[in-house]
């Protein structure tokens, strides 16, 4: 079985305890090279991310790790969970939704996975988080038990809706850190194609999806801009990250690190 994967790291910024101050959380990507990959047969469409609630509208997420290939990962989503007040309880706090530059609207957080292989034997599509959020500067301080889950998995693509990879309609908590989760698997002859497999959905969305995405405001109720895409944010109700009661909570920024796998079946 072969497989491409990416790695990602994770952020979880600053927290303050006792004020204003936000915890947050973003991801940063580097590709990781597999000599497996097969460069041999170059397509077009390998530069194009595509609008995961309209497949046949090309969008700009800006810049992102891809691998190349006839089977390959087009997009990942850079995790951000923007600015939370810290709660001395168990907390759920939701990812920031994905933007684009240009007119499209904010999305639900979605992968790209392309397959123009000539066997169409099928692949699975995993994430794996490496270790539990760690403090940038104090040794031995984490986030224990913090959790992040995904949930209303669905998928889109211009190509025929019979070909569509198969999603999990159960929420996916990666409790165990080190464990590889599923998060979408297409069978023989299925997934080839450009194939998007999203997390929640927009208002505006025709697929029949309920609406995950709510506007994001500050203390005094101001509508929060993102300084990259200058376009409001939404938080996103599908993707979250836990944090139980009883975990310490030392201020300051966390990393962790999340590799995406994307496996061809034999």
């Amino acid at each position: 079985m072969k497989r491409i994967s990416l790695l990602m790291t994770a952020f979880l910024g600053t927290v303050l305890f006792f004020s204003a101050q936000m915890e947050q959380a973003h991801a940063e990507a580097s590709r990781k090279s597999g000599a497996e990959i097969d460069l041999s047969q170059f397509k077009e469409e390998d530069s194009i991310i595509r609008d995961p609630e309209n497949p046949d509208i090309e969008v700009d997420p800006g810049e992102t790790p891809q691998t190349d290939g006839d089977l390959r990962i087009d997009f990942v989503p850079k995790l951000n969970f923007s600015t939370v007040k810290i709660s001395k309880e168990a907390a759920v706090y939701p990812i920031n939704a994905q933007l684009f530059h240009g007119e499209t609207g904010a999305r639900g957080n979605f992968i790209q996975v392309s397959d123009y292989r000539d066997n169409h034997s099928g692949w699975t599509l995993q994430v794996r988080q490496e270790e539990q959020f760690k403090h940038a500067t104090k040794v031995g301080a984490e986030l224990k038990g913090a959790v992040i889950s995904f949930d209303q998995a669905w998928t889109n693509s211009t190509t025929d809706a019979s070909l569509s990879p198969s999603v999990s309609k159960e929420v996916i908590r990666m409790s165990n850190i080190g464990d590889t989760y599923n998060l979408a698997q297409a069978q023989d002859e299925k997934g080839s194609g450009t194939w998007s497999i999203i997390f929640g959905a927009s208002a505006e969305n025709k697929n029949g999806r309920q609406n995950s995405l709510e506007l994001r405001k500050d203390s005094s109720g101001n509508t929060i801009e993102d300084p990259i895409f200058k376009k409001p944010v939404y938080s996103n109700q599908a993707i979250t990250l836990t944090v139980p009661k009883e975990t310490e909570k030392e201020a300051g920024a966390y990393s962790t690190v999340l590799t995406w796998i994307l496996a061809e079946l034999p």
